[in-house]
């Protein structure tokens, strides 16, 4: 692949809702440019960017991946990212390492579920943004209808460069409102506007031209003057336009049969701003916040966005030159593991393809292989001029389940297999329960966490089960209760004897566990008070009633009897702790639950039927806000409650309602719950 500089780059992200067909307008947009001969399918497994074993399976995009495409001189690197809702994870990446965000719909449905998701993430990145309106060669496909939901929803100012001609069966081509041209076939032959469009054509091309002259001040005095803009002065207003936000142009096409992708890259080239066109970029350096230029000259900086496991390829790391040339075999600087690393050969991606390059120039993306202790979100620069750029911002996991091994050997390999997917999407989280002694895989969704096992069976060869997690519960007492205990064996030989007095009394809540010491008069030598305490905590981490932990009780040992000859540690280990039993039970125990704050952002029509549903899940709603047309719920709600929201959100808001979710306490479990929970540990402990 040839070598390009800052001014020929686009990085542009696709994103939309999932099957609005941008797998399928990248791979058109490949074969455009010549760079393949043949066109893949999403039905066949074998598109550029979807190539994944799951992603074939499933017939959707599961990760981002990258298609550079070379037009009129310039590369355009396309992210492809998933439509799905739970593999947010790999939008949020791609957004943080993109230029522009070329929002995908469905010409048939116009703006839906994931249009609205994804367009609330570009928000967050302040990115510009264009439409397209694909898929027109579908039946029921309505231009003036998508464009009108896009006005609905999005408080933006939609600009058509582009107009159909024709829909569904009858798409035939399209008009470029900047030329005023049409464009007919899949080839794009340049023909003249059918004379029913010229009308609307003209009034469309006057407020472009408009447009473009509000995005430049110089430009909007000539425009005042009544000079007329050159057509060069128009793209570049448009541009700057599109930059500032103030306008988001509107395209048109077919990524299925080709009709108006042509039109699409031409577009593309002319107006998606350029890497360094979008202004400086932050970075945190030894002297605080500094703003540097997108350039060559400026100091090597690069930033990690994704990175992939492979059992055989090995760890490919992709990154964006923001500042300096990224060179093969250079020697750069991490500076969360403040040490070297080596860039061996880079690379050029092409969905799985690397393509070999010498150099990479500011702006542009590409990987690397190998690289040891890099990681997503980690910055690589010169040790002489370190410097660190804010990584991609993953959202907390919001679903669990918990995995297990099924052989003896998945056990061994088990976790280093965890740690490698989650380094490569670092929006799934594993980590082992101390509680319930269970190891937990946490994502997006029930989709996500799936996707995530299979990948580990696939790649790794490492078989793992999944099951509802358990909660973390855990035991207390609510009263004082004192008691005793002696423990006497004679069996031949040398005796075990111990007797200890003990009285136990419930704490303040979170204040933890608490040992005390009141014996008098040498009753017990204080040569065993460890051996008491060491019998007592054997018993807190597996707890009494229901196998949960103990907390925030304080053990008080008062009296008791020693052996001059039997009295031995183990002796007062079983005394203390068969007493420190008896005690509990007497102290009224009870089970304490997890709480969580959620925090709940749904569209404002789904307000009741959300709010309903959280009565049925023992939920205290502690007030609501409002965030443009959406309404945002906070509330707090048992963990055993919640633990499928995620999928039962989506079937009650059509999967418009998204949440966030953080531990605030422990609170008392209702009793007749935690007689069932009691009764089942009871019965489990049986069975075992």
């Amino acid at each position: 692949m040839k070598e390009y500089t800052t001014p020929q780059l686009r990085n542009i992200a696709l994103i939309g809702h999932g099957s609005s067909g941008k797998t399928t307008l990248v791979e058109t947009l490949l074969f455009l440019s010549k760079t393949l001969n043949r066109r893949g399918t999403i039905e066949e497994g074998s598109t550029v960017t979807d190539f994944d074993e799951e992603e074939i399976r499933r017939h959707i995009s599961l990760s981002t991946a990258l298609a550079p495409v070379e037009w009129q001189g310039c590369k355009l690197n396309f992210l492809d990212t998933p439509g799905y809702t739970d593999f947010v994870g790999e939008v949020q990446s791609a957004l943080r390492v993109s230029d522009l965000s070329l929002v995908v719909l469905d010409a048939a449905a116009g703006v839906e579920v994931g249009t609205e998701l994804t367009w609330g993430y570009a928000d967050s990145e302040d990115q510009p943004r264009m439409a397209l309106i694909n898929k027109m060669d579908r039946d029921n496909a309505d231009f003036e209808r998508a464009l009108a939901s896009l006005n609905e929803v999005f408080e933006a100012r939609f600009l058509p460069l582009m107009l159909p001609i024709g829909a569904a069966d009858d798409f035939r081509g399209v008009v470029n409102l900047l030329e005023k041209r049409a464009y007919l076939g899949t080839e794009g032959q340049a023909a003249e506007i059918p004379p029913d469009m010229v009308e609307r054509v003209e009034e469309l091309h006057m407020e472009l031209v408009e447009s473009a002259a509000e995005g430049d001040d110089a430009l909007l005095e000539k425009y005042f003057e009544d000079e007329e803009l050159t057509p060069e002065e128009i793209v570049a207003g448009l541009r700057q336009a599109i930059v500032n936000g103030s306008v988001t142009p509107v395209l048109v096409a077919s990524g299925g049969s080709m009709v108006g992708a042509s039109q699409v890259l031409e577009m593309l080239v002319k107006l998606a701003p350029t890497p360094d066109s979008r202004g400086s970029f932050k970075a945190e350096t030894p002297q605080g916040t500094e703003e540097l230029e997108v350039s060559d000259l400026s100091p090597l900086a690069l930033l990690v966005f994704k990175t992939t496991a492979d059992p055989y390829v090995g760890k490919l790391t992709y990154f964006r030159v923001y500042g300096g040339i990224a060179a093969s075999g250079t020697t750069v600087y991490n500076t969360r593991v403040k040490d070297n690393e080596r860039l061996g050969q880079v690379f050029v991606m092409r969905g799985k393809e690397q393509l070999a390059v010498e150099r990479l120039h500011a702006g542009d993306i590409g990987g690397v292989a190998k690289m040891g202790k890099t990681l997503t979100g980690d910055t690589l620069c010169s040790k002489d001029e370190p410097l660190t750029l804010r990584g991609p911002v993953f959202p907390n996991p919001l679903y669990s389940v918990a995995v297990y091994p099924k052989t003896k050997a998945d056990t061994a390999k088990m976790g280093s297999t965890l740690s490698r997917i989650c380094e490569e999407d670092p929006s799934l989280h594993w980590g082992h329960d101390h509680i319930t002694r269970e190891t937990i895989l946490s994502g997006m969704g029930n989709a996500h966490v799936e996707t995530a096992v299979r990948r580990i069976q696939g790649r790794f060869g490492v078989n793992l089960g999944t099951r509802l997690p358990k909660v973390p519960y855990k035991e207390t007492v609510t009263k004082v209760a004192s008691t005793q205990y002696r423990h006497k064996k004679q069996s031949g030989g040398a005796g075990q004897f111990a007797e200890v007095h003990m009285r136990l009394e419930p704490r303040e809540r979170d204040s933890g566990f608490e040992y005390v010491w009141k014996v008098v008069g040498g009753r017990i030598s204080t040569s065993f008070k460890p051996s008491i305490e060491k019998g007592v905590k054997s018993v807190l981490g597996r707890g009494v009633i229901a196998g949960y932990p103990i907390v925030d009780v304080l053990v008080a040992v008062y009296d008791g009897k020693e052996h001059p000859v039997d009295s031995k540690d183990i002796a007062f280990q079983i005394a203390g702790r068969e007493a420190f039993k008896q005690a509990f039970l007497d102290a009224k125990p009870m089970l304490l639950e997890p709480i969580y704050i959620f925090s709940i952002t749904i569209p404002e029509e789904y307000t009741g039927d959300v709010m309903s549903d959280l009565n049925t899940r023992r939920a205290r709603v502690q007030g609501m806000e409002q965030q443009g047309h959406k309404a945002v719920v906070i509330a707090q709600a048992p963990l055993a409650e919640m633990q499928q929201y995620a999928t039962n959100l989506r079937a009650i808001t059509q999967g418009r309602g998204v949440y966030a979710m953080e531990f605030s306490h422990y609170s008392t479990l209702p009793s007749q719950i935690a007689q069932q929970i009691v009764a089942q540990a009871q019965a489990d402990k049986e069975e075992d």
